[in-house]
């Protein structure tokens, strides 16, 4: 079992920045997949961002260039960088985890992008 934590979210201006971070209760190193989710209100969740263990990423078309995500294992964290943020980035981010056939999912972190 995994239990991931998410911080980081925040209001943020349009063409400002945040960065997530999602702490895993286990060694990132030993999770084969690992990536971020967002869900805006009235909406379905959505993929952002996603790494595999060997650091191939995966992007949503909406954000590349923008946001990158990464691991830090050292600090058993996956961390996703949001740059140029806009209104439509507004969002509950929630973390992700696949060590194996199960999925594992964090309480989410609140972004709202606003003037």
């Amino acid at each position: 079992q995994v239990q991931l934590v998410e911080s980081g979210g925040g209001l943020v201006q349009p063409g400002g920045s945040l960065r997530l971070s999602c702490a895993a209760s286990r060694r990132v190193v030993s999770i084969n997949d690992m990536g971020w989710y967002r869900q805006a209100p009235g909406k379905q969740r959505e993929l952002v961002a996603r790494i595999t263990s060997g650091g191939n990423t995966n992007y949503a078309d909406f954000v590349k260039g923008r946001f990158t995500i990464s691991r830090d294992n050292a600090q058993n964290t996956v961390n996703l960088q949001m740059n140029s943020l806009n209104l439509e980035d507004t969002a509950v981010y929630y973390c992700n985890a696949r060590p194996g056939a199960l999925s594992y999912w964090g309480r989410g972190t609140q972004v709202t992008v606003s003037s």
